[in-house]
């Protein structure tokens, strides 16, 4: 017996079971940056001739959280005898990365002709969209990577905004080469990347240079301290840009904007000021200026994305009367949307409609007026990648249609 049909639904099980463990890792791992870089920010130096200050630390604090009292202490390039339990943090890195990789194979790679390829953008093959998509976490790495190592890498400031810049850059470059969702969770990729490689390739391999030395007798050298600072600081003002291009698929007037880098780089840039207002106020400083400016992109953003009036195109005329109007719509629907939003969709890659969406009956289209409205007319968002090839025509019918009535109900 073939079982051919079961793969699309075996894939979105496997979808869902990496999705979770993805967002469960990401906890985990941007909990552990928030937390250590609040805690680096709050200890306290302890007084000069205290026992404390001569046993090497460089800060504490006193904490209280679920009935118990706790004292982290931070010392100057580490303690004088190395503990027998020493608790490393890596593992919630490594499977965000991994878990997060997985999920561009199943959703973009495994469907690159749905997922990734508009031909409205460019006319790739899947082959040629994957690859740009793998050559732009390499590059994005690289690119860093040799930033962090230059001059600006002690300047923190500069560094950021080149940085920043480097990113709308390839924001920019993808939204000119892939689908607007895409371009997008490649920049997001592009980003854990760099995060997981400072892990990888920097903070643990220098925390282990440090545990061996002390091993071995000697005095760890505090210059790998000093690198894994700079990366572990680096990594928390991505998360915030990171956690919106994880949730973008799911507003495509952000994505699907024609200055859609535009949208991304301010969007970005308004997580950094509000991350950076927290990262202060951990140190006592408290600067409403920057979630004040990082609240203003988001505002001034709202207003420049709000949809004009749809361009007026000529469309076939509309029948009279409501059913027959109606009918002409569903019909559309029938040939341009169905075949993704059914409940048991013939698109291939699709085992359930997209955001369960399903529009192959009468009653589920009125249901739906709003949102068909909205993705088709106002945003042109579907069909995804207008895999269906929707004309102008048959969007200005749909526009008709909702505007004689279909929202409040009289459009059936």
């Amino acid at each position: 017996m073939d079982f051919g049909y079961l793969a699309p639904y075996g894939l979105e099980w496997l979808n869902l079971l990496v999705r979770w463990l993805h967002i469960i890792a990401g906890i985990a791992w941007i909990g552990a940056s928030f937390y250590f870089v609040w805690l680096d920010n709050s200890i306290r130096p302890p007084a000069p001739d205290s026992e404390l200050a001569k046993k090497g630390v460089a800060g504490e604090l006193w904490a209280v959280h679920g009935g118990g009292f706790y004292n982290p202490q931070k010392y100057l390039v580490a303690p004088g005898e190395l503990p027998k339990e020493l608790h490393w943090f890596k593992w919630e890195a490594y499977t965000t990365w991994l878990s997060g990789f997985a999920l561009l194979v199943i959703v973009y790679y495994l469907n690159a002709r749905a997922m990734m390829v508009d031909r409205s953008v460019a006319d790739l093959s899947s082959a040629q969209a994957v690859g740009i998509g793998l050559g732009s976490l390499v590059v994005g790495w690289i690119v860093y990577d040799l930033l962090c190592r230059s001059p600006l890498g002690n300047r923190p400031l500069v560094f950021g905004v080149v940085i920043w810049l480097f990113l709308v850059a390839s924001s920019w470059v993808l939204t000119q080469l892939l689908s607007g969702r895409a371009a997008y969770l490649h920049v997001g990729a592009m980003i854990g990347t760099m995060m997981v490689a400072n892990v990888a390739m920097l903070i643990i391999p220098g925390q282990r240079k440090m545990v061996n030395a002390m091993l071995a007798g000697q005095k760890p050298d505090p210059v790998h301290g000093i690198k894994a600072k700079q990366r572990s600081v680096h990594n928390n003002y991505f998360t915030l840009p990171v956690l919106f291009i994880m949730i973008s698929n799911h507003y495509a007037m952000t994505y699907n904007h024609p200055d859609a880098w535009v949208v991304l780089g301010a969007i970005m840039l308004a997580g950094v000021l509000i991350r950076h207002f927290f990262n202060l106020r951990h140190k006592g400083r408290i600067e409403w200026k920057y979630p004040a400016a990082g609240v203003a992109v988001l505002l001034v953003l709202s207003v420049l994305l709000a949809p004009n009036a749809p361009a007026r195109v000529e469309a076939a005329p509309l029948a009279s009367g409501e059913a027959a109007r109606f009918a002409q719509v569903r019909t559309i629907m029938d040939q341009r949307c169905v075949s993704c939003h059914a409940a048991q969709p013939t698109q291939p890659g699709f085992a359930a409609p997209p955001a369960g969406v399903m529009l192959d009956s009468p009653e589920l289209v009125s249901q739906h007026a709003a949102r068909i409205y909205q993705q088709t007319v106002q945003l042109k968002a579907m069909p995804l990648a207008n895999l269906t090839h929707m004309t102008d025509a048959e969007r200005a019918q749909v526009g008709a249609w909702f505007e004689a009535g279909a929202h409040t109900g009289a459009g059936r």
